[in-house]
C-alpha cells in the first residue's frame, strides 16, 4: 500500500505541482483545500487536480475543508492513516497582509495550530512545511544561508511563516518523536511541462512573472518596474527564481528525509542565482517572441535590492538541486499562459 500523505492547500499553485510529484514518487496524496487560492472545477474539485488526474491517468482523493474547521479536520484524521503531512494552506499576499494583519494572523496561525494539535492527537508525527525566504527579512549578507538571522520580517505574511516555524521547532523539541522539514522558498515560477497546470493569480498578480506573462499575452498593457536605482546590475531588483517543478521535487526529498528521524530541519530551496527584473523581462520576451512594455515607477516600500539563496545545505543533506534554468522556467510559463490565456476559469477544459 502506498503511504498516504495529507496535502493541505493542495489545489493551489505549489501544492498542485507537489501532488504530481507525490504521485510520480509512489505516494498516495489526500488533498484538502478551501478554494481561497484554487479554482473550482467540476464535481466541486479544484480544476488543477482534475487536470492532474488527466495528465497522470489517475484519481485523487479530495475533500473541501478549511483548517479552521477543527471538527472536520478531526473527522478526516479518523478516516485516514497518514504517514506525513505537507502543509501549504494559508493566505499568502504580502500587500494584503499589511492591510489585513489580524486576518492573516487568525487564519494562518489558527489553521496551523489546529493541524498540529490534530496531528498530535492522532499520532501523525511527520511534517513538511511550506515556509518562505520572507522569514529572513532584509538580507544582512548574500547569498542567504540557513544560518542567516530570522524574524526581522517586513510584513505580517512573513511573520506568520516565522511564527509557524517557531511553533513547529518548539513542538519537535518537546516531543522527540516528531520530525519536520521547514522549506524556505525563494521565488517559484514556471509550470508543469504539459501546460495544463500553472499559476493562476486571482485578480492582479502579486508576483513579477505572472504579471509579465499577462502583458505578453495581451491581458495587461504594461509592467510597472518599481525602482531602477538599486545597486544591482541594471538598477532593478534582483531575486532568486526557481522552477516550481524543482521546488516540488524538493518536497519529495524532504519527505524522504523525515524517514531518518531527522528532528526539525530547515532548508533553503532556491537556485543560488539572482536575476534582475529587466533580465526576467528579456527572458520572457525570448520565450514568448513578444515585446513586453514596461514603465519605470518609484520604489515600493519594503523592497530590497537583492535577495538570493545559498542552496548548498539542501544539496548536501537532501541530495536535491534545482535542475531547470531560466530559459526553461520561462518556456514552461509561456506554454501554460498560451494554453490558458485567462487561467483555469476561461474555457477551463477546452485546452486539454
Amino acid at each position: 500500500m502506498a503511504q498516504k500523505v495529507l496535502v493541505t492547500g493542495g489545489g493551489g499553485y505549489i501544492g498542485s505541482h507537489c501532488v504530481v510529484e507525490l504521485i510520480e514518487a509512489g505516494f498516495c496524496p489526500v488533498v484538502i483545500d478551501n478554494f481561497s487560492n484554487a479554482v473550482q472545477g467540476e464535481r466541486d474539485v479544484p480544476e488543477s487536480l482534475q487536470r492532474i488526474e488527466k495528465i497522470l491517468d489517475t484519481s485523487i482523493e479530495f475533500y473541501e475543508l478549511d483548517l479552521l474547521d477543527r471538527t472536520g479536520l478531526e473527522k478526516l484524521f479518523k478516516q485516514h492513516s497518514f504517514s506525513a503531512v505537507m502543509h501549504f494552506a494559508g493566505l499568502k499576499a504580502v500587500g494584503e497582509s499589511v492591510e489585513q494583519p489580524l486576518r492573516y494572523y487568525r487564519v494562518n496561525l489558527t489553521a496551523t495550530m489546529n493541524l498540529l494539535e490534530v496531528m498530535q492527537t492522532h499520532g501523525v508525527r511527520n511534517l513538511v512545511f511550506s515556509s518562505s525566504a520572507t522569514v529572513y527579512g532584509d538580507p544582512q549578507q548574500l547569498p542567504i544561508d540557513e544560518q542567516h538571522p530570522v524574524g526581522g520580517c517586513t510584513n505580517p505574511y512573513g511573520k506568520t511563516k516565522f511564527f509557524i516555524e517557531e511553533m513547529i521547532m518548539d513542538q519537535c523539541k518537546a516531543e522527540k518523536d516528531w520530525n519536520a522539514v521547514l522549506l524556505r522558498y525563494f521565488n517559484p515560477i514556471g509550470a508543469h511541462s504539459s501546460g495544463l497546470i500553472g499559476e493562476d493569480p486571482q485578480g492582479i498578480p502579486n508576483n513579477l512573472l505572472p504579471y509579465v506573462a499577462q502583458v505578453a499575452i495581451g491581458r495587461r498593457k504594461h509592467l510597472n518596474v518599481f525602482g531602477n536605482d538599486y545597486d544591482t546590475i541594471d538598477g532593478t531588483g534582483v531575486r532568486d527564481y526557481i522552477h516550481v517543478v524543482d521546488l516540488a521535487k524538493g518536497h519529495i526529498a524532504a519527505l524522504k528525509k523525515l524517514k531518518d528521524n531527522c528532528g526539525c530541519k530547515v532548508y533553503n530551496l532556491g537556485t543560488g542565482t539572482g536575476y534582475s527584473v529587466l533580465q526576467m523581462v528579456k527572458a520572457m520576451e525570448k520565450a514568448s517572441g513578444k515585446e513586453i512594455m514596461y514603465l519605470i515607477a518609484p520604489r515600493r516600500g519594503g523592497d530590497v535590492a537583492s535577495c538570493y539563496a545559498d542552496p548548498c545545505l539542501a544539496e548536501k543533506e537532501l541530495g536535491w538541486k534545482a535542475d531547470f534554468d531560466l530559459e526553461r522556467m520561462c518556456e514552461d510559463l509561456w506554454r501554460w499562459q498560451t494554453k490558458n490565456p485567462t487561467g483555469f476559469t476561461n474555457n477551463s477544459r477546452s485546452s486539454i
